[in-house]
């Protein structure tokens, strides 16, 4: 099977075809693992055999990835390399690493974090094409002499990101470095892809709070202020951002949260790294957890918040969401991703447009016109991040250019 490709997309994996390096710049939602799945596909047609490489941020998405390539790779061995549990051949160490990688026949396609990826350069095996995901975390210090291995080792190398991470100083890597990341091949206006119907303009909402009265615990006032927030934004499906763990069990454990979200008729998840994945209080595994999310986010009835800290900002699918709630700043890589998450069109919009009932860029008509992104302000606290998120959205989908984080120091 053969993937129809957007004409964004055909013309990525085009140019891919016209440039052996180069860093493909999409918007969050603008379909990038099919600008992979599609060049890979066209490569695997050769009788020579091939070792391919697929670079994620976390386990979590390199998984995600791996399913969705075996949606339309059927002619490639599997192996992953990682610390994470799959169903395919694993392995950190080199030596197994490179014990697979010439004791498997015909084409082989390995997928990786940024983390392992020093084990894979190890190996010294020989690498027909990489592709680098969310390639802006390939500049941190730990990950970047591998990168640059690869960068210069393997016979194609291909970086993508909606959020190009530069730098301004000798001392720290960015992704301006030509020589490592090559030029931007491909770079995918935002408008564009609004006017066609993939992703949705969001709408930038300061709120305004009031500071809360003494005696009353941090917990009690995130509280107070998150049903404020949720009661007045009206929305089904809402995404939380937590400064930190400590902040979500706060919520959980010391206030009536819980209490005032049944009584509205919203189920609760939320995810982190040390208390792992919650549905309903109830503990569960990642699976479960991002399945029954899927499964949430395509049922219209169903109304349900998710909170995380930082897990759910990057890469991973999460359909149906209609807001975002900022309860911390970030940086533009951290507003640009999260933004991202709420932009994808509803389902019921998607199926429209593509029978032909529903005009492409035609918001006015859909279900979901816009993503809700809600900054809380405390009197002048607050009006920081509210300023830097809309400055991130009107350079993203007014100008159509990345956000691009610049290192200074």
């Amino acid at each position: 099977m053969i993937p129809i490709l957007r004409p964004h997309q055909k013309r990525a994996v085009d140019l891919m075809q016209l440039h052996n390096k180069g860093q493909i710049i999409v918007p969050t939602g603008g379909g990038k693992t099919m600008k992979m799945i599609r060049d890979l596909m066209i490569r695997l047609e050769s009788q020579d055999s091939k070792t391919v490489i697929v670079v994620a941020p976390r386990i979590l998405l390199a998984e995600q990835l791996c399913s969705e390539f075996l949606e339309f790779i059927t002619n490639a061995s599997v192996m992953h390399v990682h610390s994470g549990e799959t169903t395919h051949f694993s392995s950190t160490k080199p030596q197994e690493i490179l014990d697979w990688v010439v004791n498997t026949k015909g084409h082989k396609l390995i997928f990786t974090t940024y983390h392992s990826l020093g084990r894979l350069q190890q190996t010294k095996i020989e690498v027909d094409t990489i592709y680098f995901d969310e390639a802006h975390n390939s500049v941190q210090r730990h990950f970047f002499p591998a990168t640059e291995y690869f960068s210069q080792e393997a016979d194609r190398c291909y970086f993508f990101t909606a959020t190009p991470k530069h730098s301004a100083t000798v001392f720290k890597p960015g992704m301006n470095d030509v020589a490592v990341y090559g030029n931007v091949i491909c770079n995918v206006p935002a408008p564009e892809l609004v006017k066609g119907g993939y992703i949705l303009p969001p709408k930038v909402l300061a709120k305004q709070l009031p500071m809360v009265g003494k005696g009353k615990i941090p917990a009690d006032r995130d509280c107070i202020n998150l049903i404020e927030t949720l009661d007045e934004c009206g929305k089904d499906k809402v995404l939380i951002c937590a400064k930190a763990t400590k902040q979500i069990t706060a919520l959980m454990s010391e206030t009536d949260f819980i209490q005032q979200l049944e009584n509205r008729g919203y189920s609760y998840l939320y995810i982190t790294a040390k208390t792992g994945a919650i549905i309903n209080g109830q503990k569960v595994n990642r699976e479960v957890f991002f399945d029954t999310l899927s499964a949430w986010g395509k049922d219209n009835s169903k109304k349900f918040v998710v909170l995380h800290h930082s897990i759910l900002s990057e890469g991973i699918n999460v359909s149906g969401l209609e807001g975002v709630v900022f309860m911390r700043s970030m940086d533009y890589i951290g507003i640009s991703q999260t933004i991202g998450r709420v932009i994808r069109m509803h389902h019921d919009d998607a199926n429209r447009i593509r029978s032909g009932e529903l005009t492409p860029g035609d918001v006015n008509n859909y279900n979901k016109s816009f993503g809700l992104v809600v900054v809380p302000v405390f009197n002048k606290v607050g009006i920081s991040t509210h300023q830097k998120i809309q400055a991130v959205v009107d350079t993203i989908f007014q100008q159509g250019q990345p956000a691009i984080s610049v290192v200074k120091r």
